[in-house]
Protein backbone atom coordinates (compact mmCIF):
# COMPACT_ATOMS: atom_id res chain seq x y z
CA UNK A 1 0.00 0.00 0.00
CA UNK A 2 1.31 3.17 -0.42
CA UNK A 3 0.06 5.72 2.60
CA UNK A 4 0.41 9.25 3.77
CA UNK A 5 -0.33 10.20 7.59
CA UNK A 6 -0.95 13.31 8.08
CA UNK A 7 -0.03 14.24 11.63
CA UNK A 8 -0.50 18.04 12.32
CA UNK A 9 1.44 17.94 15.32
CA UNK A 10 4.58 15.71 14.92
CA UNK A 11 4.08 13.55 17.85
CA UNK A 12 6.71 10.65 18.94
CA UNK A 13 4.05 7.42 18.59
CA UNK A 14 2.23 8.68 15.68
CA UNK A 15 5.84 8.87 13.25
CA UNK A 16 6.67 5.71 14.90
CA UNK A 17 4.02 3.67 13.38
CA UNK A 18 5.00 5.27 10.18
CA UNK A 19 8.11 3.57 10.48
CA UNK A 20 6.99 0.83 11.61
CA UNK A 21 4.08 0.59 8.12
CA UNK A 22 7.54 1.07 5.93
CA UNK A 23 9.44 -1.44 7.39
CA UNK A 24 6.67 -3.68 6.86
CA UNK A 25 7.03 -2.89 3.26
CA UNK A 26 4.57 0.07 2.59
CA UNK A 27 5.64 3.41 1.11
CA UNK A 28 4.49 5.89 3.84
CA UNK A 29 5.21 9.05 3.54
CA UNK A 30 4.40 11.04 6.62
CA UNK A 31 3.64 14.76 6.60
CA UNK A 32 3.27 17.26 10.20
CA UNK A 33 3.05 21.01 9.99
CA UNK A 34 6.47 21.78 10.92
CA UNK A 35 5.60 25.70 12.27
CA UNK A 36 3.23 24.27 14.76
CA UNK A 37 5.31 24.56 18.56
CA UNK A 38 4.57 21.16 20.58
CA UNK A 39 6.67 18.39 21.87
CA UNK A 40 7.93 16.56 18.48
CA UNK A 41 9.25 13.02 17.41
CA UNK A 42 12.10 12.01 15.26
CA UNK A 43 10.70 13.86 11.65
CA UNK A 44 13.43 12.88 9.47
CA UNK A 45 14.91 10.20 7.24
CA UNK A 46 17.44 8.55 9.90
CA UNK A 47 20.00 6.53 8.94
CA UNK A 48 18.43 2.56 8.93
CA UNK A 49 15.19 3.76 8.32
CA UNK A 50 14.04 1.79 5.04
CA UNK A 51 14.06 3.60 1.42
CA UNK A 52 10.41 3.48 1.27
CA UNK A 53 9.86 5.64 4.51
CA UNK A 54 9.67 9.62 3.96
CA UNK A 55 8.86 12.31 6.10
CA UNK A 56 8.43 16.05 5.04
CA UNK A 57 7.35 19.34 6.59
CA UNK A 58 4.56 21.62 5.37
CA UNK A 59 5.10 25.15 6.45
CA UNK A 60 3.38 28.40 5.40
CA UNK A 61 5.96 30.57 5.70
CA UNK A 62 3.97 32.78 8.56
CA UNK A 63 4.51 33.11 12.27
CA UNK A 64 1.74 30.58 13.91
CA UNK A 65 0.12 31.75 17.06
CA UNK A 66 -2.58 29.94 18.36
CA UNK A 67 -3.82 32.86 20.04
CA UNK A 68 -4.91 34.47 17.17
CA UNK A 69 -8.24 33.00 16.43
CA UNK A 70 -8.85 34.49 12.77
CA UNK A 71 -5.32 34.41 11.78
CA UNK A 72 -5.35 30.62 12.84
CA UNK A 73 -8.32 29.82 10.98
CA UNK A 74 -7.24 31.36 8.13
CA UNK A 75 -3.36 29.67 8.39
CA UNK A 76 -4.70 26.39 9.42
CA UNK A 77 -6.98 26.04 6.36
CA UNK A 78 -3.59 26.98 3.82
CA UNK A 79 -1.89 23.93 6.04
CA UNK A 80 -4.59 21.72 4.91
CA UNK A 81 -4.38 23.16 1.42
CA UNK A 82 -0.68 22.29 1.41
CA UNK A 83 -0.72 19.57 3.10
CA UNK A 84 -3.60 17.70 0.81
CA UNK A 85 -1.41 18.85 -2.41
CA UNK A 86 1.20 16.89 -0.70
CA UNK A 87 -0.39 13.99 -0.04
CA UNK A 88 -2.85 13.76 -3.73
CA UNK A 89 0.72 14.18 -5.22
CA UNK A 90 1.84 11.15 -3.54
CA UNK A 91 -0.86 8.88 -5.16
CA UNK A 92 -1.66 7.16 -1.99
CA UNK A 93 -4.05 4.18 -1.44
CA UNK A 94 -5.47 5.80 1.97
CA UNK A 95 -4.88 9.13 3.84
CA UNK A 96 -4.82 8.97 7.37
CA UNK A 97 -5.39 12.59 9.02
CA UNK A 98 -4.37 12.83 12.51
CA UNK A 99 -4.47 15.37 15.10
CA UNK A 100 -5.72 17.85 12.58
CA UNK A 101 -7.20 20.93 13.01
CA UNK A 102 -10.52 20.81 11.81
CA UNK A 103 -9.77 23.44 8.76
CA UNK A 104 -6.92 21.94 7.84
CA UNK A 105 -8.97 18.55 7.72
CA UNK A 106 -11.69 19.75 5.60
CA UNK A 107 -9.33 20.37 3.36
CA UNK A 108 -7.65 17.10 3.18
CA UNK A 109 -10.78 15.15 3.57
CA UNK A 110 -12.29 17.03 0.26
CA UNK A 111 -9.29 16.26 -1.75
CA UNK A 112 -9.14 12.40 -0.93
CA UNK A 113 -12.79 12.58 -2.13
CA UNK A 114 -12.20 14.46 -5.00
CA UNK A 115 -9.46 11.63 -6.26
CA UNK A 116 -11.58 8.57 -4.44
CA UNK A 117 -8.89 7.77 -2.12
CA UNK A 118 -10.04 6.27 0.82
CA UNK A 119 -10.10 8.02 4.27
CA UNK A 120 -9.69 7.65 7.79
CA UNK A 121 -9.87 9.90 10.55
CA UNK A 122 -7.41 9.09 13.47
CA UNK A 123 -9.26 10.31 16.48
CA UNK A 124 -7.64 11.84 19.54
CA UNK A 125 -9.66 14.72 20.73
CA UNK A 126 -13.15 15.98 19.96
CA UNK A 127 -11.91 18.95 19.07
CA UNK A 128 -15.20 20.96 18.09
CA UNK A 129 -16.04 20.24 21.91
CA UNK A 130 -13.48 21.99 23.15
CA UNK A 131 -13.34 24.93 20.70
CA UNK A 132 -17.01 25.23 22.02
CA UNK A 133 -16.05 25.78 25.36
CA UNK A 134 -13.58 27.69 25.61
CA UNK A 135 -14.58 29.75 22.83
CA UNK A 136 -18.25 30.28 24.47
CA UNK A 137 -16.12 31.46 27.89
CA UNK A 138 -14.34 33.82 25.97
CA UNK A 139 -16.70 35.27 23.34
CA UNK A 140 -20.00 34.29 25.01
CA UNK A 141 -22.77 33.48 22.16
CA UNK A 142 -20.63 34.42 19.62
CA UNK A 143 -18.29 31.53 20.59
CA UNK A 144 -21.30 29.19 21.18
CA UNK A 145 -22.07 29.63 17.81
CA UNK A 146 -18.51 29.47 16.35
CA UNK A 147 -18.34 25.93 17.88
CA UNK A 148 -21.90 25.17 16.85
CA UNK A 149 -19.88 25.73 13.13
CA UNK A 150 -17.01 23.30 14.26
CA UNK A 151 -19.69 20.86 15.60
CA UNK A 152 -21.52 20.26 12.47
CA UNK A 153 -17.97 20.39 10.64
CA UNK A 154 -16.44 17.83 12.65
CA UNK A 155 -19.07 15.64 12.80
CA UNK A 156 -20.00 15.70 9.08
CA UNK A 157 -16.12 14.72 8.37
CA UNK A 158 -16.10 11.91 10.44
CA UNK A 159 -19.53 10.51 9.04
CA UNK A 160 -18.01 11.18 5.77
CA UNK A 161 -14.74 9.20 6.42
CA UNK A 162 -14.09 5.43 5.17
CA UNK A 163 -12.89 4.68 8.69
CA UNK A 164 -12.39 5.60 12.24
CA UNK A 165 -9.34 4.93 14.83
CA UNK A 166 -10.62 6.18 18.00
CA UNK A 167 -8.04 6.12 20.77
CA UNK A 168 -11.04 5.15 23.33
CA UNK A 169 -14.64 3.60 23.31
CA UNK A 170 -15.62 6.74 25.55
CA UNK A 171 -15.49 8.25 22.08
CA UNK A 172 -18.58 5.95 21.17
CA UNK A 173 -21.65 7.85 22.58
CA UNK A 174 -20.63 11.21 20.89
CA UNK A 175 -20.00 9.86 17.45
CA UNK A 176 -23.37 7.68 17.94
CA UNK A 177 -24.89 10.71 18.78
CA UNK A 178 -23.76 12.33 15.25
CA UNK A 179 -24.66 9.92 13.15
CA UNK A 180 -21.69 7.74 13.11
CA UNK A 181 -22.04 3.97 11.60
CA UNK A 182 -20.48 2.42 14.68
CA UNK A 183 -19.06 -0.78 12.52
CA UNK A 184 -16.69 2.17 10.76
CA UNK A 185 -15.14 2.77 14.19
CA UNK A 186 -11.74 0.91 15.30
CA UNK A 187 -10.22 1.32 18.92
CA UNK A 188 -6.50 1.79 18.99
CA UNK A 189 -5.66 2.98 22.60
CA UNK A 190 -2.78 5.84 22.40
CA UNK A 191 0.87 4.44 23.16
CA UNK A 192 4.24 5.57 23.51
CA UNK A 193 7.83 5.05 21.51
CA UNK A 194 9.35 2.55 24.00
CA UNK A 195 12.38 2.88 21.47
CA UNK A 196 12.75 6.16 21.91
CA UNK A 197 11.59 6.64 25.42
CA UNK A 198 13.46 4.44 28.00
CA UNK A 199 14.04 4.68 31.46
CA UNK A 200 17.09 7.11 32.41
CA UNK A 201 19.54 7.89 35.46
CA UNK A 202 18.33 10.96 37.54
CA UNK A 203 22.31 12.27 37.23
CA UNK A 204 22.21 12.28 33.09
CA UNK A 205 23.70 14.99 31.43
CA UNK A 206 20.93 16.82 30.76
CA UNK A 207 19.94 16.87 34.48
CA UNK A 208 23.81 18.14 35.26
CA UNK A 209 23.22 20.85 32.47
CA UNK A 210 20.83 22.51 34.44
CA UNK A 211 21.67 21.84 37.56
CA UNK A 212 18.98 19.41 38.80
CA UNK A 213 20.82 16.08 39.13
CA UNK A 214 21.31 16.30 42.89
CA UNK A 215 18.15 18.67 43.63
CA UNK A 216 14.50 16.81 44.41
CA UNK A 217 12.46 17.40 41.00
CA UNK A 218 8.64 17.10 40.15
CA UNK A 219 8.75 17.73 36.32
CA UNK A 220 5.77 18.96 33.97
CA UNK A 221 6.35 18.11 30.28
CA UNK A 222 4.32 18.74 26.98
CA UNK A 223 1.02 21.37 25.85
CA UNK A 224 -0.05 23.59 28.70
CA UNK A 225 -3.07 25.13 26.98
CA UNK A 226 -6.53 26.15 27.99
CA UNK A 227 -7.65 22.62 28.85
CA UNK A 228 -5.17 22.33 31.44
CA UNK A 229 -4.74 24.58 34.37
CA UNK A 230 -1.10 26.16 34.79
CA UNK A 231 -1.90 27.65 38.06
CA UNK A 232 -1.54 24.10 39.79
CA UNK A 233 2.39 24.23 39.21
CA UNK A 234 2.91 27.37 41.01
CA UNK A 235 0.59 26.73 43.80
CA UNK A 236 2.59 23.18 44.14
CA UNK A 237 5.98 25.71 43.48
CA UNK A 238 5.11 27.85 46.27
CA UNK A 239 3.86 25.07 49.05
CA UNK A 240 7.30 23.37 48.20
CA UNK A 241 9.05 26.14 48.37
CA UNK A 242 11.00 25.33 52.25
CA UNK A 243 11.36 21.16 51.06
CA UNK A 244 14.09 21.69 48.46
CA UNK A 245 11.77 20.35 45.84
CA UNK A 246 12.46 21.81 42.42
CA UNK A 247 9.12 22.43 40.05
CA UNK A 248 10.29 22.00 36.19
CA UNK A 249 8.34 23.16 33.67
CA UNK A 250 9.41 21.68 29.90
CA UNK A 251 6.73 23.42 27.83
CA UNK A 252 6.12 26.42 25.22
CA UNK A 253 3.23 28.96 25.06
CA UNK A 254 0.86 30.75 26.83
CA UNK A 255 0.83 28.44 29.94
CA UNK A 256 4.21 28.94 30.33
CA UNK A 257 4.45 32.51 29.88
CA UNK A 258 1.81 33.05 32.06
CA UNK A 259 3.85 31.07 34.78
CA UNK A 260 6.93 32.83 33.91
CA UNK A 261 5.30 35.87 34.53
CA UNK A 262 3.90 34.94 37.84
CA UNK A 263 7.18 33.47 39.08
CA UNK A 264 9.17 36.83 38.82
CA UNK A 265 6.30 38.79 40.37
CA UNK A 266 5.82 36.59 43.41
CA UNK A 267 9.97 35.36 43.38
CA UNK A 268 8.62 31.48 42.86
CA UNK A 269 12.76 30.64 42.94
CA UNK A 270 11.85 26.60 43.12
CA UNK A 271 9.71 26.94 39.32
CA UNK A 272 11.82 26.82 36.15
CA UNK A 273 9.91 26.89 32.76
CA UNK A 274 12.32 25.66 30.18
CA UNK A 275 11.41 25.07 26.16
CA UNK A 276 10.89 22.54 24.57
CA UNK A 277 13.87 19.30 24.45
CA UNK A 278 14.70 17.58 21.47
CA UNK A 279 13.40 14.16 21.37
CA UNK A 280 16.82 12.64 21.70
CA UNK A 281 17.28 14.43 25.17
CA UNK A 282 13.57 13.26 26.38
CA UNK A 283 14.80 10.51 27.91
CA UNK A 284 17.17 11.78 30.53
CA UNK A 285 14.65 14.70 30.57
CA UNK A 286 12.07 12.48 31.96
CA UNK A 287 14.57 10.48 34.16
CA UNK A 288 15.33 13.94 35.52
CA UNK A 289 11.95 13.90 37.56
CA UNK A 290 11.42 12.27 40.61
CA UNK A 291 7.74 12.66 40.35
CA UNK A 292 6.23 13.54 37.04
CA UNK A 293 3.34 15.40 36.49
CA UNK A 294 -0.16 15.60 34.30
CA UNK A 295 -3.47 18.07 34.61
CA UNK A 296 -6.40 18.42 32.94
CA UNK A 297 -9.79 20.60 33.82
CA UNK A 298 -12.64 18.81 34.21
CA UNK A 299 -14.57 19.89 32.08
CA UNK A 300 -11.89 19.28 29.20
CA UNK A 301 -12.28 15.06 30.29
CA UNK A 302 -14.81 14.29 28.20
CA UNK A 303 -13.21 15.03 24.89
CA UNK A 304 -9.71 14.65 25.80
CA UNK A 305 -7.04 12.13 27.20
CA UNK A 306 -3.74 13.65 27.59
CA UNK A 307 -1.11 11.45 26.43
CA UNK A 308 1.66 12.14 27.78
CA UNK A 309 0.58 9.78 30.95
CA UNK A 310 1.65 6.97 28.24
CA UNK A 311 4.92 8.71 27.87
CA UNK A 312 5.43 9.03 31.80
CA UNK A 313 4.83 5.50 32.10
CA UNK A 314 7.29 4.24 29.62
CA UNK A 315 10.04 6.55 31.63
CA UNK A 316 9.70 4.11 34.50
CA UNK A 317 8.48 7.22 37.14
CA UNK A 318 5.80 7.86 39.32
CA UNK A 319 2.89 9.96 37.97
CA UNK A 320 0.65 12.59 40.26
CA UNK A 321 -2.29 13.59 37.92
CA UNK A 322 -5.07 16.19 38.80
CA UNK A 323 -7.43 14.77 36.14
CA UNK A 324 -11.02 13.44 36.32
CA UNK A 325 -11.78 10.03 37.59
CA UNK A 326 -13.38 8.79 34.27
CA UNK A 327 -10.89 10.15 32.11
CA UNK A 328 -8.48 7.57 30.04
CA UNK A 329 -5.48 9.01 31.18
CA UNK A 330 -6.88 8.67 35.02
CA UNK A 331 -7.96 4.69 34.56
CA UNK A 332 -4.59 3.97 33.19
CA UNK A 333 -2.84 5.27 35.88
CA UNK A 334 -4.92 3.46 38.47
CA UNK A 335 -4.77 0.19 36.22
CA UNK A 336 -0.73 0.86 35.90
CA UNK A 337 -0.32 1.08 39.91
CA UNK A 338 1.65 3.81 38.59
CA UNK A 339 0.29 6.97 40.82
CA UNK A 340 -1.92 8.90 41.86
CA UNK A 341 -5.02 10.88 40.59
CA UNK A 342 -6.84 14.18 42.36
CA UNK A 343 -9.82 15.39 41.32
CA UNK A 344 -9.64 18.87 39.21
CA UNK A 345 -9.52 21.70 41.31
CA UNK A 346 -8.19 20.14 44.55
CA UNK A 347 -5.04 22.33 45.07
CA UNK A 348 -4.50 20.89 48.68
CA UNK A 349 -4.65 17.13 47.29
CA UNK A 350 -2.43 17.31 44.33
CA UNK A 351 0.42 19.55 46.41
CA UNK A 352 -0.19 16.55 49.31
CA UNK A 353 0.72 13.91 47.29
CA UNK A 354 3.31 15.26 45.48
CA UNK A 355 5.15 16.16 48.34
CA UNK A 356 4.10 13.03 50.09
CA UNK A 357 5.82 11.02 46.94
CA UNK A 358 8.81 13.19 47.26
CA UNK A 359 9.47 12.45 50.99
CA UNK A 360 9.03 8.65 49.81
CA UNK A 361 11.70 7.34 47.21
CA UNK A 362 10.99 3.74 48.10
CA UNK A 363 7.47 3.91 46.89
CA UNK A 364 8.30 6.29 43.41
CA UNK A 365 10.50 3.21 42.59
CA UNK A 366 8.09 0.90 43.36
CA UNK A 367 5.38 3.23 41.44
CA UNK A 368 8.04 3.90 38.58
CA UNK A 369 8.88 0.00 38.11
CA UNK A 370 4.75 -0.64 37.68
CA UNK A 371 4.38 1.78 35.06
CA UNK A 372 7.61 0.63 33.06
CA UNK A 373 5.84 -2.78 33.16
CA UNK A 374 2.78 -1.57 32.10
CA UNK A 375 4.19 -0.06 29.40
CA UNK A 376 6.21 -2.95 28.28
CA UNK A 377 3.14 -4.94 28.22
CA UNK A 378 0.55 -2.57 26.13
CA UNK A 379 2.78 -0.37 24.22
CA UNK A 380 3.99 -2.95 20.99
CA UNK A 381 3.85 -0.64 18.30
CA UNK A 382 4.23 -4.33 16.00
CA UNK A 383 0.63 -4.72 17.28
CA UNK A 384 -1.05 -1.19 16.59
CA UNK A 385 0.70 -1.41 12.86
CA UNK A 386 -0.88 -4.75 12.48
CA UNK A 387 -4.36 -3.24 13.63
CA UNK A 388 -4.18 -0.02 10.94
CA UNK A 389 -3.21 -2.64 8.68
CA UNK A 390 -6.73 -4.50 9.41
CA UNK A 391 -8.32 -1.07 8.67
CA UNK A 392 -6.71 -0.02 5.81
CA UNK A 393 -7.30 -3.38 4.28
CA UNK A 394 -11.23 -3.59 5.40
CA UNK A 395 -11.79 -0.01 3.35
CA UNK A 396 -9.50 -1.26 0.15
CA UNK A 397 -10.86 -4.12 -0.17
CA UNK A 398 -11.81 -4.84 -4.49
CA UNK A 399 -15.55 -5.19 -3.80
CA UNK A 400 -16.48 -2.64 -1.58
CA UNK A 401 -19.12 0.36 -3.35
CA UNK A 402 -17.53 3.55 -4.74
CA UNK A 403 -16.65 5.93 -2.58
CA UNK A 404 -19.49 8.34 -2.33
CA UNK A 405 -17.96 12.17 -2.54
CA UNK A 406 -19.25 14.15 0.20
CA UNK A 407 -20.41 18.08 -0.25
CA UNK A 408 -18.70 19.70 2.69
CA UNK A 409 -19.15 23.65 3.39
CA UNK A 410 -17.35 26.25 0.99
CA UNK A 411 -14.57 27.40 2.02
Amino acid sequence: MRIVVCDYAGHPFQVELSRCLARRGHTVLHLYFADLTAPKGELAVLPGDPLNFYVEGIRTGAAFDKGRFLRRRFLEAKVGQFMSRRAIGFAPDVVVGCNMALDAQKKLRKACAARGVAFVFWLQDLISKATQHFLGEKFGLLGQLIGQHYMRLESRLLTSSEAIVAISDKFFQPLEAWGVDRNKVRVVPNWAPLSQIRPAQKDNPWARRHGFHDKPVALYTGTLGLKHDPALLLHLAQASGKTGLQVVVVSEGAGPSWLAQRKAELGVGNLHILPFQPMEQYSDVLGTGDILLAMIGREAAGFSVPSKILSYLAAGKPTVASIAAENDAAVTIKAAEAGFVVEPGDIAAFCGAVLDLASDPEQCLRLGRNGRLFAETRFDVEAKATQFEETFAAILRPARQPQRIVALEPV
